[in-house]
């Protein structure tokens, strides 16, 4: 009730109905896809060099960089873009009624570094987990993160005033990485950029992002509280800061962040980006400023931003000392990509005029005519109710029984012979096991009271190690005691020639 009267209040749900059909001229459009991309470059390119470094703090304004029209070349080794424009040449390929097994299909392949929900969804659709599973909380341990959220932007910017159409492409991709309040990120980002072509309001256009998104789901009483809180605060996003970690940062599930300060959970961060958004107030360097001093995903949150905002402002009202650094790279690629800045910008264009006519709207030379859609949310499942991190057991503690063979290297325990054992009772409703990804790792398999649950391996399926990764991992247990056991197999894992495991902790859940 409390997200229908703010939307009532608004004016958003009355302007949508009453409005049927929006015009713009094909200039126009272009200008604001190419703003919603450059937007994200400068944002990704500013927010870098904090990225992750202020945890739970907002930025000083002294540790922000001084901008130089250089740093965007930045933005052409960034996972926000090289992902984002992937997901959108699925699209390319496919049609715009591309299934998730076709996002998918291009995920499992694809050759770059990926980190958290997405590093564990191609991990998944590697060892033969459904595209339609592999980011659910059974398959994927980060199902909450950012990572859909950060490459969504694809989807909002083929959509103009089309927020339902942009929600329905959105679980079809989003559920290859997240699921429930994951997934929601993208859409509500999707529903903001949709909102942007025809708004210049900058709250309208969160309002209408929280109205495309389940309003029982943890995400949009976030954005919720964060509209109500800005209005008893409208010159103090300090404080609104404050009010929402204080509410919000405390349920983190990833295993690198859960009760660590360390979150990239999609609605804090999400959050974040509305908070630029709301006290931007359409200002381009308050957007970004507010955007990025927030903290955490400090890169991330800005390019979203400042995606959005550059919708709302166009290319050409993107102010000059942003932009001046594109022309000279507009021509290179992005990396792992097949596009460029122009490319992907014409790319786009292509596909929003595929979807505006695709939904009852007209093309016709130079005008464009949109058959605007109401926002409305899609049922996505939530799986917040599995419990909460309550308690993290490193390594040390006795309540770890090793037996065998287990080597102590620092904060980590690493077996390879078949039979070393570990076991650990805990009582909770949930718990990760948590250990490092090897390059060439091993495989175990692991008992939860008394029973066989699944074999696991630590291969990273990358060149690098991953230190604070789910080597085991079970949401929605029965609240209560049980014991887990982990058996080294002394076998290889996918693509390895050694048999290395890696534990160094449990988190468990209540």
């Amino acid at each position: 009730m409390r997200i229908l009267a703010i939307l009532l209040a608004s004016g958003l749900l009355w302007s949508l109905c009453g409005q049927t059909t929006r015009t713009i001229g094909r200039a126009e459009l272009r200008d604001k896809i190419e703003g919603g991309w450059a937007g994200q470059m400068i944002g990704v390119s500013y927010g870098a060099p904090t990225e992750f470094r202020f945890r739970g703090q907002i930025i000083p304004p002294e540790r922000l960089p001084a901008w130089k029209p250089e740093m965007i070349s930045n933005s052409l080794d960034q996972d926000d873009l090289y992902v984002d424009m992937t997901f959108a040449k699925v699209l390319d390929d496919k049609g715009i009624r591309a299934t998730s097994e076709d996002f998918g299909a291009m995920f499992k392949d694809a050759k770059y570094r990926l980190w958290h929900a997405n590093l564990a969804a191609r991990r998944a659709l590697k060892r033969g987990v459904s595209a339609t599973l592999s980011g659910t909380p059974k398959y994927n341990a980060h199902a909450n993160d950012i990572d859909f959220q950060i490459e969504s932007d694809f989807i909002g910017l083929m959509a103009p005033g089309l927020p339902q159409s942009a929600n329905e492409i959105a679980l079809r991709a989003g559920r290859v990485m997240n699921a429930g309040d994951g997934i929601i990120g993208g859409m509500f980002m999707s529903g903001m950029y949709a909102a942007a072509f025809f708004e210049k309001d900058a709250r309208k256009v969160v309002e209408a992002g929280l109205a495309a998104i389940p309003a029982s789901s943890p995400y949009a009483q976030l954005i919720s509280d964060l509209l109500a809180w800005s209005k008893q605060h409208p010159d103090d996003w300090e404080k609104v800061w404050a009010m929402m970690n204080e509410k919000w940062d405390k349920r983190e599930p990833c295993p690198e962040g859960a009760l660590l300060p360390f979150n990239i959970d999609a609605k804090l961060n999400g959050g974040y980006v509305a908070l630029g958004l709301l006290y931007g107030k359409g200002d381009f360097d308050r957007t970004l400023e507010v955007s990025t001093r927030a903290g955490q995903d400090s890169d991330c949150n800005p390019a979203n931003a400042i995606g959005i905002l550059g919708v709302m402002l166009g290319y050409k009202g993107i102010p000059e000392g942003y932009k001046s650094g594109i022309p000279a790279i507009a021509d290179k690629k992005f990396n792992y990509t097949d596009f460029t800045f122009r490319e992907i910008v014409a790319s786009t264009e292509k596909r929003a005029l595929a979807l505006i006519e695709a939904t009852g709207g007209k093309v016709a030379g130079d005008t464009i005519t949109v058959a605007i859609e109401q926002p409305k949310a899609l049922a996505v499942p939530l799986w917040d109710d599995y419990g909460s991190p309550a308690e993290r057991v490193k390594a040390a503690d006795p309540r770890f029984q090793w037996k065998g063979p287990w080597k102590e290297d620092r904060t980590t325990r690493v077996a390879s012979e078949a039979g070393a054992e570990v076991t650990i009772s805990f009582e909770g409703s949930g718990a990760i096991l948590t250990g490092t990804y090897l390059p060439k790792g091993g495989t175990a398999t692991v008992y939860l009271d008394g029973e066989v649950d699944r074999t696991v391996d630590v291969c990273s399926d990358e060149s690098s190690n991953r230190n604070g990764e789910a080597v085991w991992h079970a949401f929605g247990l029965r609240n209560g005691k049980h014991t887990l056991r982990l058996v080294v197999d002394g076998k290889p894992g996918p693509g390895s020639d050694k048999t290395d495991v890696v534990v160094d902790g449990l988190i468990i859940f209540r």
